[in-house]
């Protein structure tokens, strides 16, 4: 799987403690609340302000955060929590990042690198947690995998030799054969355009920095060139222009290079029709479900850069980096453990690996899972239905990005989900679905890629720029739902650690109605003519809000 209006309000945030009843005090402060009064942020968000902003307050500083700084500041100073552990099943995670070493989960029941399954959990030496990939870099797209599955049988076919009992699948492979010629022939368009972008600026630049005796010019720099020939001023026009797409010439070529290799490994990768990527590197039958002992501990997955763990290494990021080190950045929530689940590839997930990470986390005592990735196709979506049940049998929530196509999920399944299309009951109860906010206060408040959804999109929360780690000590800015569902999954395991006599079905109640609501109408998928009141696009019509949430967990735990 692949921005704002809203409405707050005028508190008194005074946080006053009184004794009660021996125990611990009770939260007496003013939810956050008539936020549509509050004026447009005008300035553009500086440095600091753009790598803190899901930390921010709508209220006093009109960003559209979560009120995290708010919350640690006045409601939880001196007050004392137990530790949560937190699954995150993902692409893996560097744990020897300097941001989360502190806090990664270790399996003391195990001893590391003894080759023994010393807690007798069928997986050795699972110090972390477990990579059901094993050696899995890239893999094939879903509708891939159903093309080659399916051709031998009906490549050729007329529509009118199906048989009844063929239909089904008949169906399944017209619409993976249409998705792929579109996904093919749009992947090898964008190569081929960012190619020749990079064919054109790249000389141009060179020639232009020899002139100017620099890289890093500006727009003035390039207008400051006198009696420039006609080549030059054909250079001068593209690289302003380029300008336009970042803050130097470098960054810009930067991009197009990285989009040319994303684009080829698409390719190379999501689109290929000859290998069996899992056959050869970990030797698995995906179809199988009584095999559920296969990968290995590696987490942080097979590459030495470990690229292959970033995604999931920023997403552990938001969750849990460690607060006040003074390194890097905070983490949504302290006195968390981050348990590794390695099962997400580049390119679509298995619908056993996600099935087996989603028990793994719960029987090894996650009491919040995150699961940043989603599909729209799936064999055997009820192995995923049957893990999420379990999950919600064993008090566990997990919270799940929505998506980033711009879709109504409303009318189009989504996998894993806890409905499906169409249908009001849900497969567990402690399932959150999540979409993401922009930065920007006003009708560009929903991010323009994610998807959204009246019954199956549940609450929304900041996704567009995150700055957060990546492997070998390194922080960059991310964007989509992915990032949305780990920053509400840390404000879960905030809830469940100063509050564990809550359920998860408690915690995601409080999650939804806890939020900030708004009368704002918003722009969905980016398209201006698609637009929709905020309080219609998602079950609690709100945003996740961690020092609301607070205050209703305080009252709902006595």
């Amino acid at each position: 799987m692949n921005i704002f209006k809203i409405s707050l309000l005028t508190i008194a945030s005074a946080t006053i403690l009184s004794s009660c009843g021996g125990g611990v005090a009770p939260i007496v402060s003013t939810p956050i609340a008539n936020i549509d009064n509050l004026p447009l942020k005008a300035a553009p968000l500086t440095e600091a302000e753009t790598k803190t902003w899901g930390a921010a307050d709508l209220l006093s500083d009109t960003i559209p955060g979560m009120s995290v700084d708010k919350a640690y500041t006045e409601i939880l100073k001196g007050r004392k929590n137990s530790k949560v552990l937190v699954a995150v099943i993902d692409s893996g995670i560097d744990v020897e990042h300097e941001d989360l070493k502190d806090v990664i989960w270790v399996n003391d029941d195990e001893i590391a690198g003894n080759g023994i399954d010393d807690d007798k959990n069928g997986y050795v030496d699972d110090i972390h947690g477990w990579n059901f990939l094993g050696n899995i870099v890239e893999e094939n797209m879903e509708y891939v995998r159903y093309i080659k599955k399916l051709e031998p049988k009906f490549k050729g076919k007329s529509e009118a030799s199906i048989s009844a009992a063929d239909r089904p699948d008949y169906e399944v492979y017209k619409r993976a054969k249409a998705e792929y010629e579109k996904e093919f022939g749009e992947t090898q368009a964008n190569k081929a355009r960012y190619e020749q972008i990079l064919g054109q600026v790249a000389p141009a630049h060179d020639a232009i920095s020899k002139k100017l005796g620099k890289e890093d010019y500006t727009v003035t720099d390039l207008n400051g060139i006198a009696s420039p020939t006609e080549t030059e001023q054909q250079q001068i026009g593209m690289l302003t222009q380029m300008l336009s797409f970042g803050d130097s010439v470098p960054e810009v070529l930067k991009q197009l290079n990285d989009g040319i290799e994303y684009f080829d490994g698409r390719l190379k990768s999501h689109f290929n029709m000859d290998k069996n990527f899992r056959s050869e590197k970990l030797g698995d039958d995906p179809d199988d479900f009584s095999s559920k002992y296969y990968g290995n501990n590696d987490v942080d997955g097979p590459d030495p850069k470990k690229e292959d763990a970033r995604h999931g290494t920023h997403v552990a990021g938001i969750i849990a980096a460690k607060r006040g080190n003074g390194i890097g950045m905070d983490g949504v929530a302290n006195n968390v453990e981050i348990m590794v689940v390695r099962a997400v590839p580049d390119g679509d997930e298995y619908d056993k690996d996600i099935a087996l990470a989603i028990r793994y986390a719960v029987d090894n005592g996650a009491k919040v899972i995150n699961t940043s990735f989603g599909k729209y196709y799936s064999p055997r979506p009820e192995w995923v239905w049957d893990a999420i049940k379990y999950a919600s049998d064993k008090d566990v929530l997990i919270v799940n990005a929505a998506g980033n196509e711009g879709f109504d999920l409303d009318k189009i399944q989504v996998y894993p989900n806890d409905q499906k299309v169409g249908e009001t009951s849900e497969m567990g109860d402690t399932f959150i679905t999540i979409g993401a906010l922009n930065y920007k206060y006003g009708s560009e408040l929903v991010a323009n890629f994610s998807n959204y959804g009246k019954s199956n999109v549940d609450v929304f929360a900041p996704g567009v720029k995150i700055w957060s780690t990546t492997p070998l000590n390194t922080y960059e800015y991310l964007q989509g739902t992915s990032m949305a569902a780990p920053a509400v999954a840390g404000v879960a395991a905030m809830i469940r650690s100063y509050y564990p006599s809550l359920s998860a079905k408690q915690v995601k109640q409080i999650l939804m109605d806890s939020g900030l609501s708004s009368t704002a109408t918003v722009i969905l998928g980016g398209d201006q003519s698609n637009q929709d009141k905020f309080g219609n696009i998602s079950a609690s019509g709100k945003m996740v809000n961690l020092y609301n949430a607070l205050i209703m967990a305080d009252k709902m735990s006595r």
